[in-house]
């Protein structure tokens, strides 16, 4: 496994603290001391190799610890918050990424026996990598230098990757967000609709609704599927947005709260503080600060 790992380490040698494109459909990859507001985001459906270093990911109420090498799945879109630390070596800490494909799910899952899947996973956890799964991210990686072959190959190594995340012990969550009719697949449905809707206030009778579900049972599945309530989740977005408007495109704290939906800047301050720890004012200012040297 030491072999295969450190040919990993060695592909992704051109890897910086920004998000790079492999240049393989859904494959990305990071490396070094990322500013922890970078990773403090909306994240996407995804599978995720710690390579080396540590990763903590925060979701709702759970922290997760993801050392290197592990890996995790999110199967649907949810806001995170994260810090990354290097080895215990000192290593940078260095990441792949592998974006979620519904259409490239559903035909595996069409190929395979259901009893090959577990039929419950934990909830969101770090899991060991084993030398299979490792070997085939490395012959995913090896094709961003031999770009001719990715239209054939690529196809088939992320299907191994696939299958073998699905036989694991996350398998069940990445099923569902296979199947279109699951209730996870419901659930990301009605978060597609709260990611463009989110300055609207909450009507849970018709997110509900769009869910095909009874109050409850949505309330219970949407926690379920993203570690937060409805209510929860839709304060993390506002704040994120927020978050970027002040820093990044020079709104003034007031007309922030108020662009994505607070009623009250007073509550939107209080609310923003205690999500990333300092004041907007202050916050946005070190943001801005961070970036200008990264430039």
């Amino acid at each position: 496994m030491n072999k295969v790992l450190d040919e990993i380490i060695d592909l992704m040698k051109d890897a910086d603290t920004r998000q790079i494109e492999t240049g393989v459909p859904g494959l990305s990859m990071i490396k070094g001391d990322i500013p922890a507001h970078q990773l403090t985001a909306l994240y996407e459906p995804m599978i995720g190799f710690t390579v080396q270093g540590t990763k903590i990911l925060s979701i709702g109420e759970r922290i997760t610890n993801l050392n290197g090498p592990s890996y995790f799945v999110l199967p649907v879109h949810v806001p995170v918050t994260a810090s990354v630390q290097p080895d215990g070596d000192g290593r940078p800490y260095m990441s792949l990424g592998l974006k979620l494909n519904q259409n490239v799910l559903q035909s595996l899952l069409r190929d395979l026996p259901d009893n090959l899947i577990p039929t419950a996973s934990e909830h969101f956890a770090a899991c060991e990598m084993d030398v299979e799964l490792m070997e085939a991210w490395l012959r995913l990686l090896r094709l961003s230098k031999t770009t001719r072959d990715i239209p054939a190959l690529a196809p088939a190594y992320e299907r191994e990757i696939l299958y073998r995340v699905l036989i694991g012990p996350q398998g069940w969550h990445l099923r569902q967000f296979g199947l279109r009719e699951s209730n996870l697949s419901k659930i990301s449905q009605v978060i597609k609709w709260f990611r463009v809707n989110f300055t609207r206030p909450i009507d849970i009778g018709e997110m509900a609704s769009k869910a095909g579900m009874a109050i409850n049972t949505f309330h219970r599945q949407f926690k379920r599927a993203t570690g937060l309530s409805p209510i929860q989740f839709q304060k993390q977005l506002r704040l994120l947005e927020a978050r970027n408007l002040i820093a990044f495109e020079g709104y003034p704290v007031a007309s922030a709260a108020y662009h994505v939906g607070y009623q009250s800047p007073s509550q939107f301050n209080r609310e923003y503080s205690r999500f990333f720890g300092s004041s907007p004012a202050r916050d946005t200012e070190k943001l801005r600060r961070i970036e200008s040297t990264r430039d």
